[in-house]
């Protein structure tokens, strides 16, 4: 049988409401509430959880474990025996009855766990139940036995709001049709995942920000307009800070490969923006209640972008324009640049900018030869810095959270870039006058993104608030 020993998280299925408590602020009206171990033995452990548990709920892709009092038939165990079924969104019921199967099992026989994952990503805030039938087998072919569900358990009675979970437990069993043969069950809510940058968008689409600003180059001392034609840039020298307080190395943007498709970009640009910043100093965005609360805007960020105009007449209501997303330990000075020339062929513009903790130090230039005039010096909008204070200043660093919230890694270093670009879409939007004519270049209507690898990862984030907007 499945083990049921609600006191202790490996001795019973994982993840389980068991192992929260109720916060009406929160949007799932739960927040987790992991036990923590001897934290002047286990620090790590404890600053992780310590992290988790401001969580308002179970991750929309857990890794899901069930421990046994036995070996059983680890074939047994498929999306027919093994499944979990959708309670709905915790506020609006949407997507009750949906059946999500598993996957990517793995069977412990040192320990009698089978650990497996949802066959699809799981809804957000929303209820689920884990349902073990009595499909699966022990290793002698025979059905499991009926667990010893919560009501009989008495070492798990006083467990923190264990009336609650065994009565939500008790009417989801019901709900379920085959019931009869249910071996095992438990009950989660997955987290809130997108509450935070939704109501950041909103502030932003509410906003009016001052029009981009390209007058960011420098020549014999002057501002100047840093828009150049590519047939008159040579090369553009890049002058990148590697390390603390001022250390740089010098290359070369890759101009060569925007004639891929030959004469198809017409200028390279470089503007400013200020985008709203939520992180603190020590890289992580602050947990606020996902329902009643509002994240902490920490600052403002002057951000540089790169912009690709296509060759050729600009049509009426300007060039679309697709947002390019580059990889992890790139830059806007490695991949944008490879795609700008095929997206001009097709009269799109390519624009981009750095990711949180890429592209060198703040102090980084970018010196732009061009024939028969004098080079513009224009910032670089390095965005890493030297984060573990060992004079040197990584391709990502300062993407990741400081100790001891490392556990989070990239996670708000995305979601401060998500805001970034949701920000640069409203610069778009109040209108980008690249040439200085006082008209937008750029066509608000026609907004589109591609990105690749660390690129997909925020892009599916930020397609994600385009779409609920």
């Amino acid at each position: 049988r499945v083990k049921m020993d609600g006191s202790d998280i490996a001795g019973s299925p994982f993840p389980s409401d068991r192992f929260s408590v109720r916060d009406w602020g929160n949007r799932t009206f739960r927040r987790v509430n992991l036990p923590t171990p001897d934290c002047a033995v286990r620090v790590s452990d404890c600053e992780d959880i310590a992290v988790i548990n401001t969580l308002d709920g179970f991750s929309t892709q857990p890794r899901i474990t069930v421990p046994f009092t036995g070996a059983i038939d680890p074939n047994s165990v498929t999306s027919d025996s093994v499944y979990l079924l959708n309670l709905g969104d915790v506020l609006t019921a949407r997507g009750f009855g949906q059946r999500v199967g598993i996957n990517q099992r793995l069977w412990d026989p040192a320990t009698n766990t089978m650990v497996f994952e949802p066959d699809a990503l799981l809804a957000e805030h929303s209820r689920y139940v884990l349902i073990v039938t009595d499909g699966v087998r022990d290793a002698a072919g025979k059905p499991i036995q009926r667990a010893k569900m919560d009501d009989d358990d008495d070492r798990s009675r006083n467990h923190r709001g264990h009336g609650d979970y065994r009565r939500d437990l008790r009417d989801a069993i019901r709900a379920h049709r085959g019931f009869n043969r249910v071996a095992a069950a438990t009950l989660f809510t997955t987290q809130t995942a997108t509450s935070d940058l939704v109501k950041v968008m909103r502030r932003i689409k509410a906003s009016t920000p001052a029009p981009a600003n390209f007058m960011v180059g420098t020549a014999d001392g002057a501002a100047v307009r840093a828009v150049f034609s590519a047939s008159s840039v040579q090369a553009i020298q890049f002058n990148r800070q590697i390390s603390a307080p001022a250390g740089f190395t010098t290359t070369f943007l890759p101009t060569p490969v925007l004639n891929i498709v030959p004469g198809a970009v017409g200028n390279i640009a470089y503007g400013k923006y200020n985008s709203p910043n939520y992180q603190t100093a020590a890289q992580f965005i602050p947990a606020t209640s996902t329902l009643s609360g509002a994240p902490q805007l920490q600052g403002s960020n002057e951000l540089v972008f790169q912009l690709f105009t296509p060759a050729g007449p600009k049509p009426p209501g300007g060039w679309p324009v697709a947002i390019f997303g580059h990889g992890f330990t790139d830059s806007m000075y490695g991949a944008p640049w490879t795609v700008a020339s095929v997206f001009a062929s097709q009269g799109i513009a390519t624009l981009a900018i750095n990711v949180v903790g890429h592209g060198g130090g703040a102090l980084g230039t970018l010196n732009v030869l061009r024939a028969g005039d004098v080079p513009v010096s224009v910032p670089a909008g390095g965005r890493g810095f030297d984060q573990d204070g060992n004079g040197a200043i990584d391709s990502t660093e300062g993407v990741n959270a400081a100790p001891p919230r490392t556990i989070i890694g990239s996670r708000d270093g995305l979601r401060q870039t998500v805001i970034d670009l949701m920000q640069l879409i409203r610069q778009v939007e109040v209108g980008m006058d690249v040439d200085g004519d006082g008209a937008p270049d750029l066509n608000a209507q026609r907004i589109y993104y591609s990105g690749q690898s660390f690129g997909g990862i925020y892009g599916t984030k930020f397609k994600d608030m385009q779409a609920k907007h």
